[in-house]
């Protein structure tokens, strides 16, 4: 799976690059997306291979918080990206005259940049709040990697700061990027629904299948478990939740956005047919 998923992803990539058709501001946000892709899966799936390999569970503290940093850092920056590509869809949809203006160079590179800072700054502060807890009962974590929360179970120090900022990273991290996702898709179906013909509404609407598909992946498997109270089952589905969004979703995320666009399946036809004609 973690294979296929780096391999996937990497293929996404390399049919971007190689195909100067793909060289426009669509392509770019979906090339950036398989990146964190990549590195979210990184995070947590070598590790617990080596654990499984070797039957050994241990993880140095400082790689723990490592983990976690990681995590949170492409996890967010996930949620992130979805919501540019939204802004990306809006535009082409809504302002098409205008899309190559509004959404020239310099403004792409902001719109991945600053998602960037701000999420290296959000696992930051987790990272330092947490290094700064005392952990006095059992070392093992009730997770399959360094999770936020299931540290946080173990620390037999005072975690209302903790619990206060993930609170309103949640809110901010959560709710913005969701916000931004909606309110452009409310957007680009008021702008759908006047189009004339029927051709031209399924025209529109195709270019945002796969992203609609992808956003309906993510941002249901957080709802279907944090949107519920808290139950002695709670932990097994925060695993579920980490598996679905770290593991699961990067490695349908090729598949959803070459099946469903022609211009993407072509570029990876010709880029394998590329290397092909090199090995032969």
């Amino acid at each position: 799976m973690y294979l296929v998923t780096v391999l996937g992803n990497l293929l996404i990539i390399l049919a971007i690059i190689t195909d100067s058709h793909l060289h426009t501001p669509m392509y770019f946000f979906l090339s950036n997306l398989s990146w964190v892709d990549i590195f979210l899966s990184s995070t947590t799936v070598p590790k617990s291979l080596v654990n499984i390999q070797t039957q050994s569970r241990v993880i140095p503290f400082a790689g723990c918080l490592a983990q976690m940093y990681a995590f949170h850092l492409f996890g967010t920056m996930d949620s992130f990206l979805l919501a540019v590509m939204a802004i990306d869809r809006f535009v082409a949809i809504v302002y098409p005259l205008r899309y190559s203006v509004l959404m020239r160079p310099r403004v792409c590179g902001l719109l991945v940049g600053g998602p960037w800072v701000v999420t290296h700054l959000q696992s930051l502060v987790h990272t330092c709040l947490m290094a700064q807890l005392t952990f006095c009962a059992s070392s093992k974590i009730p997770h399959f990697f360094c999770d936020l929360k299931p540290l946080l179970k173990l620390s037999c120090s005072d975690t209302y700061s903790n619990e206060l900022v993930v609170f309103a990273f949640g809110i901010v991290m959560g709710i913005g990027p969701l916000s931004c996702i909606l309110l452009s898709y409310i957007c680009i179906f008021q702008a759908v629904f006047r189009i004339p013909s029927a051709q031209g509404k399924w025209k529109a609407f195709s270019t945002c299948g796969s992203h609609l598909t992808v956003v309906s992946l993510f941002y249901g498997t957080i709802f279907a478990v944090y949107l519920q109270p808290t139950s002695p089952t709670s932990s097994q589905k925060d695993k579920a939740a980490a598996l679905m969004c770290g593991v699961v979703i990067p490695m349908l995320n090729p598949f959803i956005y070459s099946l469903r666009n022609k211009d993407m399946k072509e570029a990876l036809r010709k880029l394998v047919g590329k290397a092909a004609s090199f090995w032969s």
